[in-house]
């Protein structure tokens, strides 16, 4: 799974969901489907692909300020 961030701050693109706090990380289910919507979005210089790994959990979760047990994901498209 990877997320996508943006460069400046590492904050991943979130889905609203009315009363879901935090809100949920969408994921894209590879590499090349993430770096294609950024591509499609023409956002190549603001936006990277992260894969969802132990390390990257845990910088999400502080970006976010929430412990990395209250994140939640959800794929694209959801």
């Amino acid at each position: 799974m990877y997320a996508i961030v943006y460069k400046s701050d590492g904050f991943p693109i979130c889905r609203q969901v009315p009363g879901v706090s935090p809100d949920p990380v969408v994921t894209w289910n590879n590499e090349a489907a993430a770096k294609a919507f950024i591509s499609a979005k023409g956002a190549d210089a603001e936006f990277q692909a992260v894969p969802i790994t132990d390390e990257a959990m845990d910088k999400l979760a502080k970006t976010l300020g929430c412990p990395v047990e209250q994140m939640t994901f959800e794929p694209y498209p959801g």
